[in-house]
């Protein structure tokens, strides 16, 4: 197969050959359509990720080795499977949406089917080949999601940037739809997050950017309140434009400077999820957190049963599209250095 590839950390991707994979027990193998370009594989492309204080966790130490395919944003049609999928159902030449976060297989969690919170996490595109390429291995069946009647490229985004908000959301939930939820970051994940929220009929949401483009976007997609984040006012600028500090953040950033205007934005009760992976850290007053009885709580992607909910609601119509740009795959380098440069509004799909 061919594969735009990782070869050296931080260095241009690298268009090469590797063998295609032969399906073996559960396994599923699908030829590439569509291959989403997410700001999680600029993290893996550079090797690791920023812990602040901690000081810096490296993905070769946790497994990743290289060359690489990223791509966990990924349709593809069905080509061949192993002799343990047969009976799932799988059809030669059937279009499907990717679940890409697998673990083990084997574990409790795996087989609860939150495969995102498996300890020995192999998730394609990080520690397995993903969709930068022209075919893909996937586990198991179960990590096939039917997309029949939606666009395959916007479809390919509800494997990162549809499933995080939406789990993110639904830790949030339920809330009265005309209490404020605050997003920050108005990228593709920010796009995406309001589309989540109308689609769930919420009528109050406040986008958080740098960009006043990017606002611009947010207002478009249906952002009832926006706030450009400058200079170190923001949690009261937040406060400002919701009417009072606020019950439910979603921090799709989640550097120091956006964490800590989350974290001083909370009214009592209020809860900051964080999904961003942008690096640094918190300094908390501690006992504000039991004194105002905040919770600040992770949300790391989704599991496939939130997915599949994902994609009925897509097939529903009642989830509005975000911007979507497509270009051929071997454009895949220059896209991600557009991405590096915040040069991106909504995602980059690439196409095979």
């Amino acid at each position: 197969m061919r594969a735009w590839a990782v070869v050296e950390t931080g260095k241009p991707l690298q268009h090469i050959d590797m063998p295609t994979p032969v399906p073996v027990g559960k396994q599923v193998l699908l030829e590439v359509t569509h291959a989403g370009v997410c700001h999680s594989d600029l993290h893996i492309w550079e090797g690791g990720y920023d812990l602040g204080s901690r000081g810096s966790m490296s993905l070769k130490d946790r497994g990743l080795k290289l060359p690489l395919a990223m791509g966990h944003e990924t349709v593809g049609k069905v080509l061949s499977w192993g002799p343990e999928a047969e009976g799932a159902g799988l059809v030669k030449g059937q279009t499907k949406l990717v679940f890409p976060w697998v673990g083990c297989g084997e574990c409790e969690r795996c087989k609860a089917e939150d495969d995102n919170l498996c300890i020995q996490g192999k998730a394609l595109g990080v520690f397995q080949n993903g969709g930068y390429s022209t075919h893909i291995l996937v586990p198991e069946p179960r990590h096939l999601v039917d997309i029949e009647g939606l666009d395959p490229a916007l479809a390919s985004t509800y494997a990162c940037s549809g499933v995080t908000v939406f789990s993110a959301i639904n830790k949030l939930m339920p809330m009265p739809p005309g209490e404020a939820i605050v997003l920050i970051g108005a990228g593709g994940l920010g796009l995406q997050a309001i589309a989540v929220l109308r689609a769930m009929g919420h009528t109050r949401i406040c986008s958080v950017d740098v960009s006043e483009e990017k606002l611009a976007g947010a207002r478009a997609a249906g952002a009832t309140d926006t706030v450009l984040a400058s200079g170190d006012d923001t949690s009261a600028k937040i406060i400002a434009a919701c009417g009072g500090p606020v019950m439910a953040i979603v921090d799709l950033v989640n550097g120091s400077a956006t964490a800590r205007a989350a974290f001083d934005s909370l009214q009592k009760g209020g809860k900051l999820v964080m999904v961003g992976l942008f690096g640094g850290g918190l300094d908390v007053p501690l006992p504000l957190v039991p004194m105002k009885a905040l919770t600040l709580q992770g949300s790391y992607v989704g599991n496939p049963k939130e997915l599949r909910a994902l994609v009925a609601i897509a097939k529903s119509g009642k989830l509005p599209p975000i911007p979507i740009s497509a270009e051929p795959m071997d454009h895949a380098n220059s896209a991600l250095q557009r991405l590096k440069a915040g040069q991106v509004n909504g995602r980059i799909v690439l196409v095979n």
